[in-house]
């Protein structure tokens, strides 16, 4: 297996336990509400700061599903616009990136 593969895995794993741990505190599985109105305040602006961890995890999770399946089907390190070979430096930063620097920046 590519270490680029076994790297995306990882991430991948290490996402999905986030996402439950978000989940959980989200379902409020470690208590309801507290009683005290400036408790409850601030219980609630940390629900809109997990809410957008939640968003962004789930968003890199679809793009390193995504790069897994690309690399299943052999075309991992292609260019998924252009289909010229990502330079491999670009691969080690961001190993979930289906695109070229060029495409990128357009």
């Amino acid at each position: 297996m590519s270490s680029r593969k076994s790297e995306l895995e990882t991430l991948r794993a290490d996402l999905k336990v986030r996402l439950s741990r978000y989940e959980a505190h989200q379902h409020r599985e470690d208590g309801a509400l507290e009683k005290d109105f400036e408790e409850q305040a601030a219980q609630t602006q940390n629900d809109e700061v997990v809410d957008s961890l939640e968003t962004e995890t789930r968003a890199e999770l679809a793009q390193i599903e995504h790069a897994l399946e690309r690399i299943e089907s052999g075309v991992g390190d292609d260019c998924e616009s252009c289909g010229e070979a990502i330079d491999p430096r670009r691969l080690q930063v961001l190993p979930y990136t289906t695109l070229c620097i060029n495409c990128a920046d357009e």
